[in-house]
């Protein structure tokens, strides 16, 4: 992981801790002897730490009386190895040495065991800079697939914020369909056509390819806090969207041609989508070139907006309406024709 770019801080928590004695019986040499593992242990247990052999009554209340070997007999690792095990010969009782029917060692143990989800693990840390969070990660991960081969029973497990970064995209999946049906579905209700609903959203690539380049121009990657951006600029196309087609038909009621009635509305609708786009980029402009705590969170979803909103109803106000017209001429709606009996002189206001 120290050889992707991008990686730096690693480190690893490493289990540290108080010495442990650790007995691992000699299973097959002590079956040779007649022993199991439980009666070597229970041989451990009675010298290391002390058995119940009776208890003492002292008026109303009891006491267990603990025996175990005195300091002498367990007090170091060569007297733990001499401790006697009895076993069942022929002739008799006879006692061996611990250290015949067992490994006896002193190792480092854990003074901190780091658990999750009642599971033990190691972490390791590392912070990524200078490049996209999933990038780097999806590296490091390629390159120890192919370099490190885990032991039975180990698996790694990439959490921190790269966990919550593939939670939120998996949620977005959902989402963002969710909410472009959902947009849809008011547009038809309000049009009552889902070719004019369609034309409503013709704006939203635009608005997207700003809130991009807003993104390529402030140097910043793809986030879910960008994606949350782009999910409000939806609302705000669509919305630019409506006004024109609005104002299109209320002008093309009078009998003015498609193309001149685009023209007007796309006029009539400038300063509604101006002030309304303008407002929102100035107010978050702050927050897009802020540089101070918590601008990491900050700094993408209002650079999404506001290059979204400065760019895209430029092209909402020259290029919309043209698509638009290009449909829109193909069919004059009949409740827009002139009544026959009205007068073909009169000036039309």
């Amino acid at each position: 992981m120290a050889q992707v770019r991008g990686i730096a801080d690693l480190g690893i928590f490493r289990v540290l801790g108080q010495p442990n004695l650790n007995i691992r019986v000699d299973r097959p040499t002590a079956a040779r002897y007649g022993l199991s593992v439980a009666d070597v242990n229970s041989v451990v247990q009675a010298a290391l730490g002390g058995t119940v052999a009776t208890n003492v009554l002292e008026a109303d209340r009891q006491f267990n009386v603990t025996v175990r070997l005195a300091p002498e007999y367990r007090g170091n690792l060569e007297a733990v190895r001499n401790l006697k095990v009895g076993v069942q010969t022929p002739g008799g009782n006879a006692y061996i040495p611990l250290s015949d029917i067992a490994s006896i060692t002193l190792d480092t143990g854990a003074s901190y065991i780091f658990r999750e989800r009642n599971q033990r693990f190691v972490p390791i840390k590392f912070s990524v800079r200078g490049r996209d969070l999933a990038g780097a990660v999806e590296e490091a991960q390629q390159r120890i697939a192919n370099n490190v081969t885990l032991p039975s029973g180990y698996r790694i497990d990439w959490a921190g914020e790269f966990e919550w970064l593939q939670q939120a995209k998996r949620r977005l999946v959902i989402i963002v369909p969710i909410t472009l049906a959902f947009i849809l579905v008011l547009l038809y209700s309000l049009f009552n056509s889902w070719r004019d609903s369609a034309l409503a959203l013709l704006g939203l690539p635009f608005a997207l390819c700003g809130g991009v380049l807003g993104l390529y121009v402030m140097g910043l990657d793809f986030s879910i806090s960008a994606a949350i951006g782009f999910i409000s600029l939806f609302g705000v196309s669509v919305m630019s969207g409506i006004l024109i087609i609005n104002g299109y038909y209320r002008v093309a009621a009078a009998g003015v041609p498609t193309l001149e009635a685009m023209y007007r509305a796309a006029g009539e609708q400038m300063r509604p989508i101006l002030m309304m786009t303008l407002s929102a980029s100035i107010g978050l402009l702050p927050a897009a070139i802020s540089t101070g705590i918590g601008s990491q969170v900050q700094r993408p979803l209002a650079t999404v907006i506001v290059g979204g909103m400065l760019i895209g109803p430029i092209w909402l106000l020259l290029v919309v309406p043209a698509l638009q017209s290009f449909f829109l001429k193909q069919e004059q709606p009949a409740q827009l024709e002139r009544p026959p009996d009205s007068n073909p002189d009169a000036e039309v206001l």
